[in-house]
């Protein structure tokens, strides 16, 4: 323990002299040695005195963590152990078999098959369980175990013995581990005869070259414009960023400006290549999940009057990290600057109190924003995130959709379907008869699905204040039939959500035959953004007047 100690203690050191010693370090150098004095007497009496046993790492971690959750939500601390996760969430690549796997009532399901790789050339398939991974069963393991022992070195054998649905005996097969890149565009296609669709995923090494092939291949096509879809995309590299918005933007162009503490991290990034086009009709898609280095392409492009942006707020995110290395092969992600976009704007939240459950920016007060012109005079504002050009709702899936997403249910329906219907479908064209649908109900007749939902919550929780209120009595009857009724329209759940469940069936079902990418082309023709940005593209009058061109 003693050896723990120590080595908690060095690590603490490190990271409490990484945040500190920037800052006129001769003038803090006592303070620092003085509350790390503090800090090791302190641990020393807690390990010595408590009436429990403690776990060194677990204690100093928790001090650790608070440490820095007090700065920002963005400085963390990566322990040796989880370096290797950390790397792959910037590099996009790992060794392993290309397969996606997901927990369904405590059963490893394989969710999704990455095209190309070991895992679709080796007999692996959508639905599959994974019973056993070498010679361990996976039921006796936890989910990180067996993640970890899926992946490993590249060329490394690996065996998986699995359960497939309509085969009596379990099947082994074999793998070879090679290097797997996930690719940033996981999809790029025509919408329609005219109009390049560009999913932008992530932002990890490549993500600008991703974007150029896809564009100057759908360009080929017959492109006149292109949708950028930023959706759901939380960042990475900033260099990527801005070679993204220098295929759309002349070379020499600013595009973000990073702001620090230390005159080092006080950078301009400037376009530094040939674009491909300049003059091409742009929509950039965006939700409350667009952060980052999304939100550096959005308002670069905003800001330069190169595109429209359709979607909801962004996230807020307008902090640069770098990773240091500590000791024990342990990591620091520290937020060195702050960016901001051409126009001056800073894109960061300014008030972490006032952010969703998920974490993105809710409604910033005027008093606290600032006003920015773009280069066509239209005024944009800091504060925040990217406020759309059009503003779309996303409403949330209702808790019963939910509820069956999460419980595998859809999934395990899809899996049913294809079954029953080997034959490949299209996936742009694919839709669920109502005679499907109704199988589908009546599939789920057996199946365990009760919930409560936020109306029976709040009817709960009203109950519980006319009790205390004493007015419970006066009150049973109604209350009772309010409960009745619900009851009632709950049994008819299943029709009256029937589009946003259908959809989500249909993505899934159109998966099996065409992994990611059909999943995809499938929801277009639910897409209300997509659809908004193709009416846009296609009205020339209308593009031009969003960005003042007139």
């Amino acid at each position: 323990m003693k050896t723990n100690k120590k080595i908690l203690l060095a690590s603490a050191l490190l990271i409490t002299v990484a945040l500190l010693a920037a800052s006129k370090p001769a003038e803090r150098y006592f303070e620092i040695a003085k509350n790390l004095d503090i800090f090791a007497t302190l641990f020393k009496e807690v390990n010595a005195l408590y009436v429990d046993d403690v776990n060194p790492n677990k204690l100093v971690r928790t001090g650790i963590d608070a440490m820095l959750n007090s700065l920002d939500p963005y400085t963390n601390y990566i322990p040796e152990d989880e370096v290797e996760d950390f790397r792959t969430i910037n590099t996009g690549q790992y060794g392993g078999i290309g397969a996606i796997t997901r927990e369904i009532n405590n059963r490893t399901i394989v969710t999704m098959i990455m095209e190309g790789y070991g895992a679709q050339k080796g007999g692996l398939r959508i639905g599959d369980e994974i019973l056993k991974i070498d010679d361990a069963e996976l039921a006796k393991l936890s989910r990180e175990q067996s993640s970890h022992l899926m992946k490993g070195q590249v060329g490394t054998p690996v065996t998986l013995t699995v359960k497939r649905v309509g085969v009596e005996q379990p099947i082994t097969l074999q793998f070879k581990r090679e290097k797997i890149k996930v690719n940033n565009v996981p999809y790029y296609g025509m919408v329609g005869t005219d109009v390049a669709y560009i999913q932008l995923s992530d932002f990890t090494p490549d993500a600008a070259k991703e974007v150029k092939i896809a564009l100057i291949a759908l360009k080929e096509q017959g492109a006149k414009s292109v949708i950028l879809d930023l959706r759901g995309n939380p960042g990475g590299l900033l260099i990527e960023a801005v070679n993204i918005t220098n295929i759309f933007l002349p070379k020499g162009k600013l595009v973000v400006s990073t702001k620090g503490k230390i005159p080092e991290n006080n950078l301009n990034y400037e376009t530094l290549n040939t674009p491909v086009d300049t003059e091409i009709p742009v929509s950039v898609l965006i939700n409350r999940g667009s952060a980052s280095a999304s939100e550096i392409v959005a308002g670069t492009l905003q800001d330069y009057d190169r595109g429209v942006i359709i979607g909801e707020k962004s996230y807020g995110k307008g902090l640069v990290q770098v990773s240091r290395p500590l000791s024990y092969n342990s990591q620091l992600k520290v937020t060195t600057a702050k960016y901001y976009t051409p126009t001056g704007r800073c894109i960061q939240v300014l008030d972490y109190t006032h952010r969703r459950e998920d974490g993105s920016v809710g409604s910033i007060p005027d008093s606290l924003k600032k006003s920015f012109k773009t280069s066509a005079g239209r005024m944009v504002y800091d504060g925040g995130g990217i406020d759309p050009d059009i503003k779309t709702e996303s409403p949330e899936a209702h808790m019963l959709t939910q509820m069956l997403f999460e419980r595998g249910l859809l999934f395990n329906y899809g899996t049913q379907y294809v079954l029953k219907h080997p034959q490949a479908v299209d996936p742009r064209t694919f839709t669920l008869s109502d005679e499907d649908y109704k199988e589908f109900a009546v599939w789920m007749k057996d199946k365990n699905y009760q919930y409560k939902s936020y109306l029976e919550y709040e009817l709960q929780q009203f109950t519980e204040e006319a009790k205390k209120e004493k007015y419970y009595t006066d009150l049973k009857a109604q209350l009772d039939q309010i409960q009745t009724r619900i009851a009632e329209s709950k049994k008819n759940e299943l029709m009256m959500y029937k589009d946003e469940i259908k959809m989500l069936l249909e993505e899934d079902i159109v998966s099996r035959y065409h992994l990611e990418k059909g999943s995809i082309e499938a929801g277009f023709k639910y897409d209300d953004d997509v659809k908004k940005a193709v009416e846009v593209l296609h009205s020339s009058a209308q593009y031009k007047k969003i960005l003042n061109m007139q």
